[in-house]
């Protein structure tokens, strides 16, 4: 069931829980036991203990003396998310025209090139990795660790409704041109165009995924 990685088997269920989690396989509202998980993952009851206390702290799940109850990502949690993640990501648009290199900036122009390719062979999966990578390597150019580490949970976070948004073969174009937009601003080191249109990359995405968060 699970690899021997150098992380711990706890770290392992965790990962796999989460997931579970955000990916609405567990939905909000259902109750779990420790027994199921046992049997779910095919582990002892320790790393799943470690691991529920985790989700418990990540308010992902709520552990109750009736089981554990799956909180999940709520459509309030959404809108809170994309509300810091507009402050944020412009933030970091804005250090990575500072300091972004020529390298980089070829690095950027590779997963854009491979975004444009699986846009167009209508691969939701690879365009949401593509998407990731182009917004995880801005906050790595940012120069910042605290801009990486507070923008990375966030965009996992909501991994499942962005991976909804670009199986729509129109919002998955118009995301490509804002993040070519995006790159231009960065090749040009011009740090005001690239906090604006990443705020406005970000605000459209907003607000197209609250449109069709009840849908999931």
């Amino acid at each position: 069931m699970f690899e021997h990685k150098t992380i711990s088997l706890s770290d392992q269920v965790f990962e796999r829980l989460e997931d579970e989690i955000l990916w609405g396989n567990y939905q909000r509202g259902d109750t779990l036991t420790e027994m199921k998980l046992v049997a779910d993952l095919g582990v002892s009851r320790t790393p799943i203990r470690d691991a529920l206390h985790r989700l418990e702290q990540e308010r992902l799940i709520e552990i109750t003396p009736r089981g554990i109850l799956v909180l999940g990502i709520t459509k309030k949690d959404l809108a809170d998310i994309y509300a810091i993640r507009i402050r944020v990501e412009g933030l970091a648009a804005r250090e990575a025209a500072k300091y972004i290199t020529e390298q980089q900036l070829n690095e950027l122009k590779e997963t854009l090139d491979l975004q444009e390719f699986y846009v167009g062979k209508q691969n939701p999966d690879s365009i949401k990795g593509m998407d990731s990578q182009f917004h995880r390597q801005i906050y790595q150019f940012s120069g910042s660790n605290i801009l990486y580490d507070t923008l990375i949970p966030l965009h996992k976070k909501i991994q499942r409704y962005r991976r909804a948004a670009v199986s729509v073969s129109e919002r998955a174009k118009e995301s490509l041109t804002e993040h070519r937009a995006i790159y231009e601003a960065l090749s040009r080191h011009d740090p005001a165009d690239a906090d604006r249109l990443m705020i406005e990359h970000v605000r459209k995405a907003r607000d197209y995924t609250l449109e069709q968060e009840d849908r999931l």
